[in-house]
């Protein structure tokens, strides 16, 4: 699993590169914070911790390119070059964990030391980034894999890991929706402009939906019940369904997140503070835009599974012609 894991990551944060350079506005000088540092700056870190992992990453991903057949076949000095790095396996296993971590806690801090975002402004956003991560991460490799297993004839896999780690995904949920509950709950103890009325457009507001479903319900409550009940996690529909909507969540709480921040404008008057608000409904060009990036993710997962195997458990000899395969396998058998 740890190729897929690593495979996923790479395209993931090159998703997030390409992300990043659209959004800069001056894509020409994305160069810029790696040259002109400013340690005082959280995005300055998240920079400078997306690029360190991003190459992490590749460095990983080399030794699965190596062992591709149609490279040991072409270019078999570059296929044993590639393959050599994975003798370092543990130290970039190791700088990848404190890298990924930095970089997580770190994006949360961007919102959490932002004092004139009220509903921002809370030093608890670096964890649940973090645990909210970590969910979505596992939930992502079990998913793709349970998919790629479906939907091609190359992959096999051991059903008995993908539910051993599944289960542990609803175990990191109970720590997440410990986290949010104490987290929300907090901030309704005393009455702070701008912190009070994100809260009420978060829970009973515009957000509401997103919130309490989305997020909450869909995202996080129900996934942790199919997933630690062994009778409902063995329900491959079940599982495949609870961990697309793990995955979903961490997107809406993300989503939520930034949304919420942003609508709720303080305009400061004598002796006064008055909160307004903003409305927001994405552009063409932004949905167009994320919707490239997000094809050009799954085009890349499509090719890694089909010429370069990051997803197969185990050698499986192919079954009988004529035979219905069923769509996921277990390769200990």
């Amino acid at each position: 699993m740890a190729r897929t894991a690593v495979f996923i990551g790479l395209i993931g944060y090159s998703m997030a590169v390409f992300t990043l350079l659209l959004d800069i506005g001056r894509p020409d000088r994305f160069w810029h914070p790696l040259v002109y540092w400013n340690p005082h700056s959280v995005l300055w870190e998240v920079t400078m911790c997306i690029t360190l992992y991003l190459s992490v990453l590749a460095l990983e991903t080399a030794p699965i390119v190596g062992e591709a057949t149609w490279l040991r076949r072409r270019w078999p000095k570059l296929s044993g070059r590639l393959r050599l790095v994975h003798r370092y396996a543990p130290l970039l296993a190791l700088l990848g964990l404190g890298l990924s971590l930095l970089h997580q806690s770190s994006l949360g801090a961007t919102y959490g030391v932002l004092k004139a975002r009220p509903i921002w402004f809370r030093p608890g956003l670096s964890v649940i980034f973090v645990v909210s991560a970590a969910a979505g991460g596992l939930a992502l490799v079990v998913l793709a894999s349970m998919l790629a297993a479906w939907l091609s004839h190359r992959v096999h896999v051991d059903d008995r890991l993908l539910d051993r780690t599944a289960k542990s995904v609803g175990w990191v949920l109970v720590g997440y929706l410990y986290l949010r509950f104490w987290d929300a709950l907090s901030m309704s103890y005393t009455y702070l402009p701008g912190r009070s009325e994100g809260m009420a457009l978060l829970v009973k507001g515009p957000l509401a939906f997103n919130f309490w479903f989305g997020e909450i319900l869909l995202g996080a409550f129900l996934p942790a019940i199919v997933l630690l009940r062994e009778g409902l996690r063995r329900n491959r529909i079940l599982r495949l369904a609870a961990l697309a909507n793990v995955v979903a969540g961490v997107v809406v709480y993300r989503w939520n997140l930034n949304l919420v921040g942003q609508m709720v404008v303080l305009t400061y008057l004598p002796h006064d503070v008055v909160p307004r608000y903003a409305h927001y409904v994405p552009s063409l060009i932004e949905v167009l835009s994320s919707a490239g990036i997000i094809a050009y993710g799954l085009l890349a997962f499509t090719l890694g599974v089909r010429y370069l195997g990051v997803v197969r458990h185990a050698a499986r000899p192919r079954t009988a012609e004529g035979e219905r395969r069923d769509w996921v396998t277990v390769g200990a058998d």
